[in-house]
């Protein structure tokens, strides 16, 4: 990924121009004539207010210019953030079942062993099918070419704007219902969605049909299990006696 202007995304060969040490000059885009970058002499916190008001104005400055692949091991980053992005998911689940009130020093070794498998399940499989949902959705959808390399700027752009997961921490320290999670999912959703809108040029209701059906995808898949017990149960509960249902109501 080379530098590009943060107004118009036009690529740029550099953003500024050193006199001396601290004293630059900011480069301005040849397409809109506009300066290229100027976030480079703002405050961390004015470009992490930004990113979370969702302006795409500070996504590509963070996805282009200050996350260079040329400039930085972008391989040993993007597998950094998919662990770290695994290990918030692997935290969300065990916030929901602790929720439900599935965890406690009282399990036993059986029931540990299941919930580590629906966990892995959840986890591994359900973001697989979101990577696959979500990859065939830009190919098809936005007619997006994918090579090995753009595969990897999506797909690096994709954990980065994953950020609001850190906010689940905070459900450590103070007492939260499971239905914050759900707002952290629909955060990630629409910033997934400014990101893919920033990295393809694509109309933003595209890109939020995008990750929308990826993440449709991803939950069928992870409550794919317990509908098909339930509809077992369902199943069974319908083919019993009417007789025997009633003789249990009266008794």
């Amino acid at each position: 990924m080379g530098y590009r202007c943060i107004q118009c995304g036009f690529t740029i060969n550099t953003l500024y121009f050193q006199y001396s040490p601290g004293n630059i000059r900011l480069m301005k885009c040849e397409n809109c004539k506009a300066v290229a970058d100027e976030y480079i002499e703002c405050e961390i916190m004015i470009i992490v207010i930004d990113i979370i008001l969702h302006k795409p104005k500070a996504y590509r400055h963070l996805l282009y210019n200050v996350i260079n692949q040329e400039a930085m091991k972008f391989q040993g980053l993007l597998w950094k953030l998919a662990v770290i992005f695994l290990l918030f998911d692997a935290y969300r689940y065990l916030i929901l079942e602790s929720s439900k009130g599935k965890l406690g020093s009282s399990m036993s070794y059986s029931s540990l062993v299941s919930m580590c498998c629906k966990m892995l399940i959840d986890v591994c499989f359900g973001n697989f099918m979101f990577l696959l949902t979500f990859f065939f959705m830009v190919k098809m959808f936005l007619h997006i070419s994918i090579s090995v390399s753009r595969c990897n700027d999506i797909l690096l752009g994709l954990l980065i704007s994953c950020y609001s997961k850190i906010f689940l921490i905070a459900m450590t320290v103070w007492e939260f219902p499971s239905s914050v999670i759900f707002i952290i999912e629909l955060f990630c959703l629409s910033s997934n969605a400014v990101a893919l809108k920033v990295m393809t040029e694509s109309s933003m209701s595209r890109c939020v049909w995008t990750c929308f059906s990826a993440y449709a995808i991803k939950l069928f898949f992870i409550q794919a299990p317990e509908l098909i017990l339930l509809g077992k149960l369902m199943q069974g509960w319908s083919q019993m006696p009417f007789t025997l249902s009633l003789k249990s109501v009266f008794v």
